[in-house]
């Protein structure tokens, strides 16, 4: 009769058990994965209207006002200074100048 108790007591745990990994989960979703998709999301959507005239930063720090766009619009060339204009793929550019944080700029 105690062998039936002891089968009945751990039978009904199987769900419970994988409950808190579940939630763990969730938790880690909504707070690291959504916030990051939505800011790649904003960032892809920043270079995709970007326009001659605008003031950028890449990754690097190099700002520059951009000049043009090469090779079907997947490069940009960006204006240094007078003598100066480089060539960089559009996801070298951080972000406009006027909006970007430091912190956007340092990569992982």
């Amino acid at each position: 009769m105690e062998i039936l108790y002891g089968q009945a007591q751990q039978g009904g745990s199987g769900i419970a058990a994988f409950l808190p990994f579940i939630l763990i989960m969730f938790i880690i979703y909504f707070l690291m994965i959504r916030p990051q998709t939505k800011r790649q999301k904003e960032k892809d959507e920043m270079r995709k209207n970007i326009k001659k005239g605008d003031k950028v930063i890449t990754m690097g720090g190099i700002y520059g006002v951009v000049q043009g766009f090469k090779g079907q619009n997947s490069q940009v060339v960006i204006k240094v200074d007078n003598n100066t204009n480089l060539t960089l793929n559009k996801t070298a550019i951080a972000g406009l100048a006027s909006k970007i944080k430091d912190e956007e700029l340092e990569q992982d």
